[in-house]
């Protein structure tokens, strides 16, 4: 059963169908004055899910234009601002009656609802009918006192650009390309630590007998907005990420700052989805930094200074950057992200030269017509193919000389929305693609789950392991299952379902072919389908870690369900999105623990133990050479458990939720562990905000927490 809540939150997931008119006002009114303030409020509340256009960006629905219009013609104005409150994510609420209240007066305007003489109230109950659908002309700037005063504030810094350096970094030595390959057991120099994207540490000064001896060495507040870093370290210096590009070099004995760079983003720019940055890069004297408008950046790694800047996409048709780079043989290579509208130039995957910032080539993660996949798409124009983002870093062979990529799904979620059947494979959603570094081409690909149908994605990391003369790859999804592939070739090896899912009557143990259940496969728009996992997971964005010690991979996961409809949707240019109305709910057989990390068997992939728990767990887990995997969760645990057994060696509770990708490193020959906290994010947010709202946490607190031990 879907709960009133839910299906209410759901509703501003999902606001979409198909073009008509609005119609006008039953009871409804505003004044211009409250949409101009509501403009103002939207920007700073709203605007960096659904962007200033409105159009919506990732889990945020479009709330002005034809499937807006489609959705809410004939409903209350008292549903859309009820609605409207359950906003923003971790702070519904929040904003104040007032200030919602001006939100929806400026969200009708622009959909053609004309202004009159009385406000809008959060009381309002009228129906929605007569509207033009065109937008109402307003005066939508904020004065510049009010700007200025903003800025001003203390700890306020998005009026702050540029770089700003204190204390260059002195005796840097530039990164080498054979450093990439095999580094320095005291530096974390990529997402993963090595291109094999194993998340381990080999430092074993911290284990399994000294761990419970752990205290805090520094912390460092972070920025406000959506976080979910990897810090990088080179010889004691840290490189952090901060929401919104800004980039921190800090001393990592005691978190002195150094040199800080702030994005200066362009007037009309609002941020896309999540202001989170995964990851950056380094070679030589350079970090690259894909940035949320879009562009790939080369700072100087001893000052933050700017070296080079690209344009990689157009950040006004929705495209930014959530993941990191890698950079292999001297090729910056990026996975964009932010492809649900329906626009010409597809997802892609790029490679710049690392000292000019030249685009050395460009791989569409979409079918083009006349190309190899173009028959998968149900005859859809190429233009209103969306989706198949490349949202998570991926792994590099340099024996093979070969870089692993995992896909998105196609958007809108449901295949009915898209005026397709999960029969339509969507190539190259859901896949991992193998490319070549030289000019990018396709060398092979394995799609996991052609057609997909539910918003779970199998776009995650990509791990490299060497076995008995064969070499592997391991990569999992939302939908929970195990992949073990031979990287050579894309051969299915052999999989495992690490939680309940029934999505699937069948997998086939030879081959790896899934077959959807009959419903899934016939839903049509607006029929209710209900499965395990949900968005949340299975697994998601925190990636698993290896441990050679145990043989094992060392996975977080998420145990929860979903209920999702597909909605009508605009089959034009400039609409498309996610397109479903969704509620989630307890997976069966778990007495709500919604929290699950497992280790698997490389070889066999047998379950050896598992940790579950009320929190979801949102880091990856990072394994060390002491024995060690740590992970955190929402409920602000931070814990070290060990990696034979699960059993908890030590635990720590921090300010807030524990996000992000935690590391290790050295300095001065002590060995450090660095975790963040964090706030915002997608499903794997939402769904235990809505299924577990007994686990509260802080609405702020995003910070870099370091461990070590107590000298001597």
């Amino acid at each position: 059963m879907r709960s009133a809540r839910s299906v209410v939150v759901v509703l501003v997931v999902a606001l979409v169908g198909a073009p008509g008119a609005l119609a006008g006002q039953d009871g409804v009114g505003y004044t211009l004055e409250q949409a101009v303030a509501g403009r103002a409020a939207y920007d700073r509340a709203c605007a960096e899910c659904h962007l200033g256009t409105m159009e919506g960006s990732f889990e945020a629905p479009e709330l002005a234009g034809p499937n807006f219009v489609r959705y809410w013609g004939g409903r209350s104005v008292g549903e859309l601002i009820e609605v409207a409150t359950t906003m923003p994510p971790d702070a519904e609420g929040s904003l104040g009656e007032a200030v919602y209240a001006s939100i929806v007066a400026y969200i009708l305007s622009r959909n053609g609802l004309a202004p009159g003489a009385t406000d809008l109230t959060v009381e309002a109950a009228g129906v929605l009918a007569d509207l033009t659908g065109e937008p109402v002309e307003i005066e939508a700037a904020v004065s510049e006192g009010d700007s200025a005063a903003e800025d001003e504030e203390e700890g306020g810094s998005r009026g702050r650009v540029g770089t700003f350096t204190y204390t260059p970094v002195e005796r840097f030595r530039p990164v080498t390309e054979q450093e990439l390959v095999d580094p320095d057991p005291g530096d974390w120099l990529m997402y993963r630590r090595t291109y094999d994207g194993w998340g381990h540490s080999p430092l074993a000064q911290i284990d399994r007998d000294n761990v419970s001896d752990l205290r805090l060495a520094w912390v460092w507040a972070m920025d406000d907005g959506t976080n979910q870093p990897t810090p990088l370290v080179r010889d004691g210096i840290l490189y952090l990420t901060h929401p919104m590009n800004t980039i921190q070099a800090l001393d990592a004995r005691d978190g002195t700052l150094l040199w800080e760079y702030r994005r200066d983003f362009p007037e009309d720019f609002r941020a896309l989805g999540f202001s989170t940055l995964r990851s950056i890069a380094i070679l030589g004297d350079k970090l690259f930094v894909p940035t949320k408008d879009a562009a790939m950046v080369a700072l100087d790694a001893r000052t933050g200074e700017v070296v080079w800047e690209t344009q990689v996409a157009d950040y006004r048709q929705g495209y930014t950057n959530v993941a990191g780079p890698i950079v292999a043989r001297g090729r910056v290579i990026n996975g964009i992200n932010g492809c649900q509208r329906f626009y010409e130039e597809s997802c892609f995957i790029t490679a710049h030269d690392a000292e000019t910032g030249k685009e050395l080539w460009r791989t569409l993660t979409i079918a083009r017509p006349g190309e190899p996949g173009d028959d998968t798409w149900g005859g859809i124009p190429f233009e209103l193919r969306g989706g198949v983002d490349a949202w998570i870093t991926g792994s590099y062979d340099p024996v093979l000389d070969l870089i692993y990529w995992g896909t998105a799904q196609a958007k809108p979620w449901v295949p009915a929305s898209r005026g397709m059947t999960v029969k339509d494979a969507a190539l190259y959603s859901n896949s991992t693609l193998a490319l070549s570094p030289d000019d990018g081409r396709i060398v092979w690909h394995r799609q996991h789950v052609p057609g997909e149908a539910l918003d779970l994605d199998e776009s995650f990391e990509q791990v490299l392991i060497d076995r008995d003369g064969r070499k592997l790859l391991f990569t999992i999804g939302k939908h929970g299952i195990l992949w073990k592939l031979d990287r050579e070739t894309g051969r299915f090896l052999a999989h495992k379902e690490t939680v309940f899912q029934n999505v699937f009557d069948r997998i086939d143990p030879q081959t790896g072919d899934v077959t959807y259940r009959a419903d899934i496969a016939n839903a049509k728009v607006g029929e209710w389908i209900s499965v395990c996992p949900s968005t949340a997971g299975g697994h998601n964005w925190p990636a698993m870690g290896v441990s050679p010690e145990a043989n094992a991979l060392v996975i977080p996961l998420s145990q929860s369900c979903l209920n999702i409809s597909g909605r009508e949707v605009a089959l034009e240019r400039g609409s498309g999105g996610t397109a479903a109305d969704r509620s989630w709910e307890e997976m069966p057989g778990t007495d709500g623990k919604l929290g699950k990390l497992a280790a698997y068997d490389i070889d066999t992939l047998e379950e050896l133990w598992s940790v579950e728990q009320r929190a979801a767990f949102l880091t990856s887990a990072l394994t060390t050479a002491g024995g060690l995997v740590f992970a955190g969760d929402v409920d602000r645990w931070f814990r070290a458990y060990d990696v034979r057994t699960g059993e908890v060696l030590w635990e720590t509770r921090l300010g807030t939720s524990v996000q992000g990708f935690p590391v290790s490193f050295t300095v001065d020959g002590a060995q450090y562990v660095a975790v963040s906290t964090g706030l915002g994010g997608g499903s794997p947010r939402n769904v235990p905000r809505d299924v577990s709202p007994d686990i509260r946490h802080p609405r702020t607190g995003n910070a870099l927490y370091v461990f070590r031990l107590p000298p001597g």
